[in-house]
């Protein structure tokens, strides 16, 4: 169970420092945190470099903590007023951090609630009227050795300086520290195919029984066994099986493959369409 939790933002992110502004509310005495062995709290760490950079970032001070969350901005060509949460790494290149064909450790049943709790607080507050609220598939830097996940604010200044909308996924930490709880009837999946928003899996991910970590998106296809592997074995809890984003997994030669690469594996899986919602 996860109990020391690291904040971590670029000073250079004008979302990252309007999360963790409206964080410091949140935060519990930490001389109180400490006192207690079994209480849950954040610490804060403003990095002075690019949030995706891996050389800005302290690895001994980060493995002092058991999961990380990244407070950052997001950009996106189309301007499109976001909340997102994601796990980071790269399936192929490592254009914006990281290193190729490797991820981090992520948590299904973390990322399950945060997702659920930044809808929830985001409908509270009346900010889904005007944001998109969406999970992103995995991608970009740093790469890092504990379970960790990112939860933006997109896409353009205005969206980055909004304190309503910092506020929301500030309130959306903090509770899903709090009341973080390891649920043993969510199914732990991963998933593949779709796009970069994954429409598909926001439904299942809010609606259904399965809790997902890594997805790896149509356009880092065609998938490899090193792929699979890497999406496996860093998801912090045992996968039980892979969800398919059927129609986002490209013509039917390349659904073939993935199908061959999972029974090879002894891999179970389901289309999306498939699974109660």
């Amino acid at each position: 169970m996860y109990k020391k939790f690291l904040i971590i933002a670029s000073k250079l992110d004008k979302a990252g420092i309007n999360i963790t502004t409206s964080l410091s509310q949140f935060r519990k005495n930490p001389l109180l945190t400490s006192m207690n062995k079994d209480a849950r709290g954040f610490d804060f760490y403003l990095v002075d470099t690019e949030i995706i950079d891996d050389t800005g970032i302290d690895n001994n001070k980060v493995n002092q903590y058991d999961f990380i969350i990244f407070a950052s901005k997001h950009e996106s060509s189309k301007k499109e007023k976001s909340l997102s949460v994601h796990a980071p790494g790269n399936w192929r290149n490592a254009d914006l951090g990281g290193e190729q064909g490797k991820v981090c450790p992520s948590s299904a049943l973390f990322q399950k609630q945060l997702f659920e709790n930044l809808n929830k607080t985001a409908k509270e507050y009346n900010l889904d009227k005007n944001y998109n609220i969406t999970l992103e598939c995995t991608h970009h830097g740093p790469l890092i050795e504990k379970p960790c996940v990112f939860i933006e604010i997109g896409s353009t200044d205005t969206e980055w300086n909004d304190r309503r909308a910092a506020f929301v996924v500030a309130k959306t930490i903090s509770e899903t520290i709090e009341n973080f709880k390891e649920n043993p009837y969510n199914e732990i999946a991963i998933g593949i195919g779709g796009p970069h928003y994954c429409p598909n899996f926001n439904k299942i991910q809010l609606k259904s029984n399965i809790a997902l970590s890594h997805i790896i998106p149509n356009y880092s296809l065609p998938l490899t066994k090193d792929m699979l592997k890497e999406a496996i074995t860093k998801t912090t809890e045992e996968v039980d099986l892979v969800v398919l984003d059927w129609k986002g997994t490209g013509g039917a030669e390349q659904r073939q493959e993935i199908i061959k690469i999972l029974e090879d594996n002894y891999i179970q899986y389901k289309k999306t369409g498939e699974i109660p919602k």
